[in-house]
């Protein structure tokens, strides 16, 4: 089993202790990614993966680079070339103050590959499972391009295709919108992370039951994408920037399934939450090939990220597993 994800990553700079950016007259570094979150999760728990992206060749693209090495994931097909790393800067939230993001991203080494720098039969040639993010076709037309060549490879190829088509609408700029973009790419995928708001803003399909409800808009989804079989999302609480509750909910087709909600209180960073359930949920269909303990799964390693700094998911198949069964007491491990 091997999955291969393709997207941006970028320099994290931080705000120590809850620092707010006037504030702040150092930044902790980390790099992340929605799908290069998604490999190193599921490195960490065991599973072969490999991110293919484009970095600077210079000494930050290299730290990144071997900061994925560290951590298991194959770098075998990154590219190394243009000018600068895209950075985002985060400002953590506490209490009733919610986080901040600024991105740094414009004409990245990302942004500016071409198309042509990736041969996806033989980056995907044992490939079991390719992810990819709504972020990556927002960038730049050549990565659009990229992406859709990867995704209509791994479809040709019989290899199982997710995307999380999540809306950023500050990335839409090279003259194309959402609408006009996520169809060609959500033709090829079996499995989709999609809100109702996702699917308003990429498909134009809002619910048509009284109810406004989810099993309506994934109804539609999959009359208008037949290939798409399971469509995944999580329903968050937020009590506060630092409390939230976190179920996630899957519409095979049938039925809607739905996981206990998890109190999350003390949160030490949410970010990369959304990519640790996604990791989560693709490692329990490739291990328990059941889509109820996938979401389970899923939802309890998104749970644990929330307690983890920077974007990786740091945590243990056994870690996870206790979660799932209830265990969320934090009681001393010796």
């Amino acid at each position: 089993m091997k999955v291969t994800t393709f997207g941006e990553v970028m320099m994290r700079l931080s705000t120590p202790n809850f620092s707010r950016f006037p504030q702040a007259t150092q930044f902790d570094i980390n790099f992340g990614g929605g799908e290069a979150n998604v490999s190193s999760s599921l490195a960490i728990l065991g599973i072969s993966a490999n991110h293919v992206t484009r970095f600077p060749d210079n000494d930050l693209g290299l730290t990144a680079t071997n900061i994925f090495k560290k951590f298991g994931v194959g770098t075998e097909h990154i590219i190394y070339g243009g000018d600068r790393i895209g950075i985002y800067f985060v400002e953590k939230g506490a209490a009733m103050r919610p986080s901040k993001v600024v991105y740094d991203r414009v004409n990245s080494s990302f942004a500016t590959l071409q198309s042509a720098d990736f041969n996806w039969e033989e980056i995907l040639k044992d490939t079991t499972w390719f992810h990819f993010t709504g972020i990556t076709p927002a960038i730049s037309e050549a990565a659009f391009q990229a992406c859709l060549e990867a995704a209509q490879t791994a479809n040709r190829m019989g290899i199982t295709v997710s995307a999380d088509v999540g809306y950023r609408s500050n990335l839409w700029k090279w003259g194309k919108r959402p609408n006009e973009i996520m169809p060609q790419l959500i033709e090829n995928c079996d499995i989709i992370v999609c809100s109702k708001g996702d699917a308003a803003d990429m498909f134009g399909i809002i619910p048509n039951d009284e109810k406004g409800s989810f099993k309506s808009v994934c109804k539609q989804i999959t009359a208008r994408f037949p290939k798409v079989k399971k469509i995944l999302n999580t329903k968050r609480g937020q009590i506060s920037a630092s409390h939230n509750t976190l179920l996630g909910r899957c519409w095979d087709g049938t039925q809607m399934l739905e996981t206990e909600a998890i109190n999350i209180p003390d949160i030490v960073d949410r970010i990369g939450g959304g990519d640790a359930f996604m990791a989560g949920y693709i490692y329990g269909e490739l291990i328990y090939k059941d889509c109820r303990k996938a979401l389970e799964f899923g939802v309890a390693a998104s749970a644990l990220k929330h307690t983890i700094e920077g974007d990786f998911n740091l945590v243990s198949v056994q870690e996870v597993e206790a979660v799932v069964k209830g265990d969320v007491s934090g009681r001393l491990k010796r």
